[in-house]
Protein backbone atom coordinates (compact mmCIF):
# COMPACT_ATOMS: atom_id res chain seq x y z
CA UNK A 1 0.00 0.00 0.00
CA UNK A 2 2.80 2.41 0.92
CA UNK A 3 4.71 1.56 -2.22
CA UNK A 4 1.64 2.23 -4.40
CA UNK A 5 1.08 5.64 -2.77
CA UNK A 6 4.71 6.64 -3.30
CA UNK A 7 4.70 5.43 -6.90
CA UNK A 8 1.51 7.38 -7.61
CA UNK A 9 2.94 10.57 -6.09
CA UNK A 10 6.23 10.19 -7.97
CA UNK A 11 4.45 9.44 -11.22
CA UNK A 12 2.20 12.45 -10.77
CA UNK A 13 5.13 14.77 -10.01
CA UNK A 14 7.27 13.52 -12.89
CA UNK A 15 4.44 13.69 -15.44
CA UNK A 16 3.53 17.21 -14.26
CA UNK A 17 7.13 18.34 -14.54
CA UNK A 18 7.80 16.72 -17.90
CA UNK A 19 4.54 17.98 -19.40
CA UNK A 20 5.35 21.48 -18.21
CA UNK A 21 8.90 21.20 -19.55
CA UNK A 22 7.58 20.19 -22.98
CA UNK A 23 5.28 23.21 -23.13
CA UNK A 24 8.12 25.48 -22.03
CA UNK A 25 10.43 23.93 -24.61
CA UNK A 26 7.94 24.74 -27.37
CA UNK A 27 7.60 28.36 -26.24
CA UNK A 28 11.32 28.78 -25.69
CA UNK A 29 12.08 27.22 -29.07
CA UNK A 30 9.85 29.76 -30.77
CA UNK A 31 11.66 32.56 -28.95
CA UNK A 32 15.04 31.07 -29.82
CA UNK A 33 14.18 31.00 -33.53
CA UNK A 34 13.62 34.75 -33.38
CA UNK A 35 17.06 35.28 -31.87
CA UNK A 36 18.77 32.50 -33.86
CA UNK A 37 19.69 30.63 -30.68
CA UNK A 38 19.43 26.84 -30.64
CA UNK A 39 17.63 25.29 -27.68
CA UNK A 40 17.52 21.61 -26.87
CA UNK A 41 16.28 19.68 -23.86
CA UNK A 42 18.03 16.32 -23.54
CA UNK A 43 15.65 13.88 -21.89
CA UNK A 44 18.44 11.29 -21.65
CA UNK A 45 19.63 13.30 -18.65
CA UNK A 46 16.67 11.89 -16.71
CA UNK A 47 17.93 8.28 -16.90
CA UNK A 48 20.36 8.36 -13.96
CA UNK A 49 18.18 10.28 -11.46
CA UNK A 50 15.14 8.22 -12.49
CA UNK A 51 17.11 5.00 -11.88
CA UNK A 52 18.16 6.20 -8.42
CA UNK A 53 14.61 7.16 -7.49
CA UNK A 54 13.27 3.87 -8.81
CA UNK A 55 15.80 1.93 -6.74
CA UNK A 56 14.67 3.79 -3.65
CA UNK A 57 10.96 3.24 -4.31
CA UNK A 58 11.39 -0.46 -5.10
CA UNK A 59 13.43 -0.77 -1.91
CA UNK A 60 10.41 0.23 0.17
CA UNK A 61 8.90 -3.23 -0.20
CA UNK A 62 11.51 -5.40 -1.90
CA UNK A 63 12.52 -8.07 0.64
CA UNK A 64 15.94 -8.39 -0.96
CA UNK A 65 16.69 -4.67 -0.82
CA UNK A 66 15.25 -4.35 2.70
CA UNK A 67 17.49 -7.19 3.83
CA UNK A 68 20.48 -5.51 2.17
CA UNK A 69 19.58 -2.26 3.97
CA UNK A 70 19.62 -4.09 7.31
CA UNK A 71 22.88 -5.90 6.56
CA UNK A 72 24.55 -2.65 5.57
CA UNK A 73 23.28 -0.97 8.74
CA UNK A 74 24.72 -3.73 10.92
CA UNK A 75 28.02 -3.63 9.06
CA UNK A 76 28.31 0.12 9.60
CA UNK A 77 27.43 -0.18 13.30
CA UNK A 78 30.31 -2.60 13.81
CA UNK A 79 32.82 0.02 12.64
CA UNK A 80 31.34 3.19 14.16
CA UNK A 81 33.27 4.72 17.03
CA UNK A 82 31.28 7.95 17.25
CA UNK A 83 28.88 9.92 15.10
CA UNK A 84 30.17 12.72 12.88
CA UNK A 85 27.62 15.42 12.09
CA UNK A 86 29.57 16.83 9.16
CA UNK A 87 26.62 15.96 6.88
CA UNK A 88 24.55 18.72 8.51
CA UNK A 89 26.96 21.20 6.94
CA UNK A 90 28.29 19.38 3.87
CA UNK A 91 24.80 19.21 2.36
CA UNK A 92 25.01 22.94 1.63
CA UNK A 93 28.63 23.08 0.42
CA UNK A 94 27.95 22.47 -3.32
CA UNK A 95 25.13 25.04 -3.37
CA UNK A 96 27.19 27.69 -1.58
CA UNK A 97 30.15 26.91 -3.84
CA UNK A 98 28.41 28.12 -7.00
CA UNK A 99 28.51 31.61 -5.46
CA UNK A 100 31.82 31.30 -3.61
CA UNK A 101 33.69 30.29 -6.77
CA UNK A 102 32.37 33.39 -8.52
CA UNK A 103 33.74 35.49 -5.65
CA UNK A 104 37.18 34.10 -6.45
CA UNK A 105 36.95 35.54 -9.96
CA UNK A 106 35.93 32.36 -11.78
CA UNK A 107 32.79 33.24 -13.68
CA UNK A 108 29.96 30.76 -13.94
CA UNK A 109 27.68 30.18 -16.93
CA UNK A 110 24.92 32.37 -15.51
CA UNK A 111 24.81 35.67 -13.65
CA UNK A 112 24.29 35.92 -9.89
CA UNK A 113 20.60 36.79 -10.32
CA UNK A 114 20.01 33.99 -12.80
CA UNK A 115 21.70 31.48 -10.50
CA UNK A 116 19.58 32.70 -7.60
CA UNK A 117 16.39 32.14 -9.62
CA UNK A 118 17.53 28.68 -10.74
CA UNK A 119 18.66 27.72 -7.24
CA UNK A 120 15.37 28.83 -5.69
CA UNK A 121 13.39 26.89 -8.30
CA UNK A 122 15.52 23.80 -7.68
CA UNK A 123 15.04 24.04 -3.93
CA UNK A 124 11.29 24.50 -4.33
CA UNK A 125 10.94 21.42 -6.53
CA UNK A 126 13.24 19.35 -4.33
CA UNK A 127 11.56 20.41 -1.10
CA UNK A 128 8.08 19.68 -2.41
CA UNK A 129 9.09 16.23 -3.66
CA UNK A 130 11.01 15.25 -0.52
CA UNK A 131 8.40 16.44 1.98
CA UNK A 132 5.53 14.89 0.03
CA UNK A 133 7.27 11.52 -0.13
CA UNK A 134 8.23 11.63 3.54
CA UNK A 135 4.58 12.16 4.42
CA UNK A 136 3.17 9.36 2.28
CA UNK A 137 5.91 6.73 2.73
CA UNK A 138 6.17 6.80 6.58
CA UNK A 139 9.45 4.85 6.73
CA UNK A 140 11.14 4.43 10.11
CA UNK A 141 14.69 5.73 10.41
CA UNK A 142 17.46 3.19 11.12
CA UNK A 143 17.94 4.69 14.60
CA UNK A 144 14.20 4.45 15.33
CA UNK A 145 13.80 8.14 16.17
CA UNK A 146 11.05 8.98 13.65
CA UNK A 147 9.07 7.78 10.63
CA UNK A 148 10.23 10.23 7.96
CA UNK A 149 13.28 8.41 6.67
CA UNK A 150 12.38 8.19 2.96
CA UNK A 151 13.88 9.97 1.09
CA UNK A 152 16.99 11.64 2.51
CA UNK A 153 16.54 15.42 2.48
CA UNK A 154 20.22 16.05 3.29
CA UNK A 155 21.28 13.94 0.31
CA UNK A 156 18.73 15.57 -1.98
CA UNK A 157 20.02 19.04 -1.02
CA UNK A 158 23.63 18.00 -1.57
CA UNK A 159 23.04 16.43 -4.99
CA UNK A 160 20.86 19.35 -6.06
CA UNK A 161 23.80 21.66 -5.31
CA UNK A 162 26.23 19.29 -7.03
CA UNK A 163 24.18 19.30 -10.24
CA UNK A 164 23.89 23.11 -10.12
CA UNK A 165 27.66 23.27 -9.71
CA UNK A 166 28.08 20.87 -12.60
CA UNK A 167 25.87 22.91 -14.89
CA UNK A 168 27.53 26.21 -14.01
CA UNK A 169 31.20 25.18 -14.18
CA UNK A 170 31.51 22.00 -16.25
CA UNK A 171 32.63 23.99 -19.30
CA UNK A 172 35.49 25.50 -17.29
CA UNK A 173 36.81 22.31 -15.69
CA UNK A 174 35.45 18.84 -15.01
CA UNK A 175 37.02 19.03 -11.54
CA UNK A 176 34.31 21.39 -10.36
CA UNK A 177 31.69 18.80 -11.30
CA UNK A 178 33.64 15.95 -9.73
CA UNK A 179 34.26 17.84 -6.49
CA UNK A 180 30.58 18.78 -6.16
CA UNK A 181 29.42 15.22 -6.65
CA UNK A 182 32.16 13.89 -4.34
CA UNK A 183 30.90 16.11 -1.52
CA UNK A 184 27.30 15.12 -2.24
CA UNK A 185 28.22 11.43 -2.20
CA UNK A 186 30.06 11.91 1.08
CA UNK A 187 26.97 13.55 2.54
CA UNK A 188 24.86 10.54 1.61
CA UNK A 189 27.42 8.14 3.08
CA UNK A 190 27.53 10.09 6.34
CA UNK A 191 23.73 9.92 6.57
CA UNK A 192 24.09 6.14 6.64
CA UNK A 193 27.19 6.26 8.86
CA UNK A 194 25.25 8.29 11.43
CA UNK A 195 22.43 5.75 11.30
CA UNK A 196 19.94 8.34 10.04
CA UNK A 197 19.08 6.81 6.66
CA UNK A 198 18.92 3.56 4.73
CA UNK A 199 20.75 3.15 1.42
CA UNK A 200 17.43 3.31 -0.43
CA UNK A 201 16.66 6.68 1.23
CA UNK A 202 20.01 8.05 0.10
CA UNK A 203 19.63 6.75 -3.47
CA UNK A 204 16.18 8.29 -3.86
CA UNK A 205 17.37 11.57 -2.33
CA UNK A 206 20.26 11.75 -4.77
CA UNK A 207 17.95 11.17 -7.73
CA UNK A 208 15.47 13.79 -6.57
CA UNK A 209 18.25 16.33 -6.01
CA UNK A 210 19.74 15.83 -9.48
CA UNK A 211 16.37 15.88 -11.22
CA UNK A 212 15.26 19.00 -9.33
CA UNK A 213 18.30 20.93 -10.54
CA UNK A 214 17.88 19.78 -14.13
CA UNK A 215 14.21 20.72 -14.10
CA UNK A 216 15.07 24.17 -12.76
CA UNK A 217 17.21 24.87 -15.84
CA UNK A 218 14.44 23.65 -18.10
CA UNK A 219 11.89 25.82 -16.34
CA UNK A 220 14.14 28.88 -16.19
CA UNK A 221 12.88 30.54 -19.42
CA UNK A 222 9.40 30.71 -17.89
CA UNK A 223 10.30 31.33 -14.25
CA UNK A 224 12.67 34.17 -15.19
CA UNK A 225 9.75 36.11 -16.67
CA UNK A 226 8.55 36.72 -13.14
CA UNK A 227 11.75 38.66 -12.39
CA UNK A 228 12.60 40.33 -15.70
CA UNK A 229 10.37 42.90 -17.35
CA UNK A 230 9.61 42.28 -20.98
CA UNK A 231 8.49 45.63 -22.38
CA UNK A 232 7.81 44.21 -25.83
CA UNK A 233 5.15 41.82 -24.57
CA UNK A 234 2.21 41.81 -22.18
CA UNK A 235 2.45 38.06 -21.80
CA UNK A 236 3.05 37.07 -18.19
CA UNK A 237 3.60 33.55 -16.93
CA UNK A 238 3.60 32.18 -13.40
CA UNK A 239 4.94 28.81 -12.32
CA UNK A 240 3.07 27.58 -9.24
CA UNK A 241 3.52 24.33 -7.29
CA UNK A 242 0.51 22.94 -5.43
CA UNK A 243 -0.26 20.29 -2.82
CA UNK A 244 -3.77 19.67 -1.48
CA UNK A 245 -2.90 16.98 1.06
CA UNK A 246 -3.44 14.18 -1.41
CA UNK A 247 -1.99 15.32 -4.70
CA UNK A 248 1.07 17.37 -5.62
CA UNK A 249 2.05 19.01 -8.87
CA UNK A 250 2.82 22.21 -10.73
CA UNK A 251 0.54 24.71 -12.44
CA UNK A 252 1.31 27.15 -15.21
CA UNK A 253 -0.76 30.33 -15.28
CA UNK A 254 -0.48 32.66 -18.27
CA UNK A 255 -2.05 36.06 -18.91
CA UNK A 256 -2.03 37.99 -22.14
Amino acid sequence: MIKKKVVHILFFLLISLLSLAQEIEKDALQDSLKTNVKLKINYKQIIIPAALITYGVVGLESHQLLFFNTELKEEIKEHIDEKLTVDDFSQYVPLVSIYAIDALGIKSKNTFKDKAIISATSYLIMGLAVNTLKKVSVVERPDGTSFNSFPSGHTATAFMGAELMNQEYKDISIWYSLSGYAIATGTGLFRMYNNRHWLTDVAAGAGIGILSAKMAYWLYPTVSKLFYNNKSSNHKTSFLPFYDGKKAGFGLVSTF
